[in-house]
């Protein structure tokens, strides 16, 4: 697969919280620093909420884009998304991304005594929870029936501008919530595929070179079934680990041993960022050209790594 024509690079931090003592700080430091967008996740573990703490952030920022990876899709009804999310691009001035998945995690659904269904069942709520929070986008009242959610004559989320919406953003890692992903989303992350509800040792193993390929077909089979340009989607990508190190020889030995990935697969995988920066960017690059991910967001732990980041791979890419 080759990619002729790339989307330019853009690059996110995920944050489950921001320092308490100097949030403000820290937000407008990863915007100064030149990252795209704040993501923030949606779990019951010890973290802030995420419309909370995304509306804080753009209320601090100008250009920093805000975005969910991802609400999961049963832990509030479809019209409280679509209301949340109307209110975040407006407060912001269009710079809500709209991420919302299927859930995935086994504990949160445990913890708020909710049934953990089968994947199909979670992605159809998907399917028709992105149908009600369109359609209340984009008319003046709005009805539906389907198989798991019913709204009779639901006033529009907010006052939207004609022909505005927030950017949809799907995440996953099965072929079927990313062929649901390449039908409806504007960004798509290519995750790996969690069937038993947790993050395992053998997790990162899904996102070995040849399956992000497979995925991303998957992705654009979808989208030219239903009529749309693959081109036109963006391609996302989420790292768990980065270490600019000019001999990352002992990090990925150990991460290929305890994920049971080869050192070339693990070098490789869009999960682990290692290495010399210049070695970061060819393989970024090379991703990018082979399968069209441009959009990678990293972790917002330390935020000097944050800076050496930035000035030693994403600025050289163009980005920044």
């Amino acid at each position: 697969m080759s990619n002729p024509f790339p989307r330019p690079f853009r690059f996110g931090v995920q944050c489950t919280n921001l320092p308490k003592s100097d949030w403000i700080g820290f937000v407008r430091r990863i915007e100064s620093l030149g990252y795209s967008t704040l993501f923030c996740p949606d779990h019951f573990t010890p973290q802030w909420d995420p419309t909370v703490l995304l509306s804080a952030a753009a209320a601090v920022t100008t250009r920093l884009r805000v975005g969910s990876l991802v609400y999961g899709v049963d832990y509030r009804h479809p019209v409280v998304y679509a209301k949340q999310a109307a209110t975040l691009h407006l407060v912001s001035g269009g710079r809500h991304e709209f991420g919302l998945g299927a859930g995935w995690m086994e504990t949160d659904y445990a913890q708020a005594g909710m049934p953990y269904e089968r994947p199909g069942v979670r992605i159809e709520r998907l399917d028709e929870a992105l149908t009600i929070a369109e359609g209340m986008w984009r008319e003046e009242s709005f009805s539906f029936t389907g198989k798991h959610y019913a709204v009779r004559d639901v006033p529009k989320a907010a006052p939207l501008p004609a022909g505005e919406r927030p950017a949809i953003l799907i995440g996953g890692g099965g072929r079927r919530v990313l062929s649901l992903a390449g039908r409806r989303a504007d960004i798509v992350g290519i995750n790996p595929s969690l069937p038993e509800g947790k993050i395992t040792p053998t997790t990162p193993a899904d996102l070995a070179p040849a399956r992000v390929r497979e995925k991303v077909g998957w992705v654009h089979a979808a989208a030219e079934k239903a009529g749309r340009d693959p081109a036109s989607l963006e391609l996302q990508s989420l790292s768990f680990v980065l270490a600019i190190s000019d001999d990352p020889a002992p990090l990925r030995a150990a991460l290929a041993n305890n994920t049971g990935m080869s050192v070339e697969d693990v070098a490789a995988c869009p999960i682990f960022l290692t290495g010399p920066a210049s070695e970061i960017q060819d393989r970024l690059a090379r991703r990018r050209e082979e399968t069209g991910l441009s959009y990678i967001v990293v972790q917002g732990r330390d935020v000097e790594q944050l800076q050496r980041f930035a000035e030693e791979v994403m600025r050289p890419l163009g980005a920044g």
